[in-house]
């Protein structure tokens, strides 16, 4: 089996719609992707209306999350996303997403960069707005070369000339919040150190402690030292160590099914789940 548990749509930040990334999943010859836009369940009935027999959909999502300072970000997978609580704090992280973005570009604007909001949010579309949205403007005006080039301390990076914050979950309270819906928890890209600062390593036990299913190993942000690295720290912590894309079409260099997920872990996180289960593809209108 061919696991990719980690990718993005139109819903948020991501190039394909969720019909299309469906459809490019079994495609790239995947027997189990899981959509995991940012903050957002709005994907997931357009995913699975159109699922293609021999494709199994995993429904989740990438919650924004901030632990001492520092932004993580926690898939989590096959909660009720009817479940009132954490359907708040999505809707929380969501309503902010504007008003940041805006305020990015009066950021921008001062920096002596004519980007306008009107531009960010036409390339946003119907997606929850974010940062990529934005250096993809900064793309288009030709200030960088690529929407990589944009998340630099010059730029968009944590702490950077135009980075404004946003409302983030507690990774404490987001595990809890999760696990009350039903679903299971892994963090994301944890050693992603090209992005920016990431969170230390020794806050894996504290969030183990907490409830933290899994740690994401194999993603094109870490360098095979960095997961050799993870994976015994997974293995010392009693994590489940995942593999992702991390795919978001066009915007990202990184190919469906890139790094995969064992089906062993994939088994595991299915009987952990108890608020939602994965979707087969019955399939869906061509």
């Amino acid at each position: 089996m061919r696991i990719d548990l980690h990718t993005h749509s139109t819903a948020s930040d991501g190039t394909d719609s969720p019909a299309d990334l469906v459809r490019n999943a079994a495609a790239a010859g995947l027997d189990v992707v899981a959509l995991t836009d940012h903050d957002t369940t709005r994907g997931h009935a357009e995913a699975i209306a159109a699922l293609p027999e021999g494709l199994t959909l995993v429904t989740g999502a990438e919650l924004s999350c901030r632990l001492d300072g520092v932004g993580m970000h926690m898939l989590a997978y096959l909660f009720d996303a009817d479940e009132p609580a954490l359907a708040a704090e999505r809707e929380l992280v969501r309503d902010d997403r504007v008003p940041r973005a805006q305020a990015m570009v009066g950021k921008l604007r001062e920096l002596g960069v004519p980007v306008t909001w009107d531009q960010v949010a036409r390339i946003a579309g119907d997606g929850s707005v974010g940062r990529p949205h934005v250096a993809e403007a900064l793309v288009e005006l030709g200030v960088v070369p690529d929407v990589s080039g944009a998340f630099t301390p010059q730029w968009l990076a944590d702490g950077g000339r135009a980075y404004v914050g946003k409302h983030e979950l507690d990774p404490f309270e987001a595990i809890r919040l999760v696990k009350a819906a039903g679903g299971v928890t892994v963090f994301a890209h944890p050693s992603a150190v090209k992005r920016g600062q990431v969170v230390p390593e020794a806050a894996l036990a504290r969030l183990a402690d907490a409830g933290l299913d899994g740690i994401e190993v194999d993603h094109m942000d870490h360098d095979e030292a960095t997961r050799a690295r993870l994976r015994g720290l997974a293995k010392e912590l009693g994590l489940l160590a995942t593999g992702s894309s991390d795919y978001h079409g066009s915007r990202k260099t990184c190919r469906l099914g890139e790094y995969t997920t064992d089906p062993e872990i994939y088994g595991e996180i299915t009987r952990r789940a108890t608020g939602a289960f994965p979707v087969p593809g019955a399939g869906g209108p061509a």
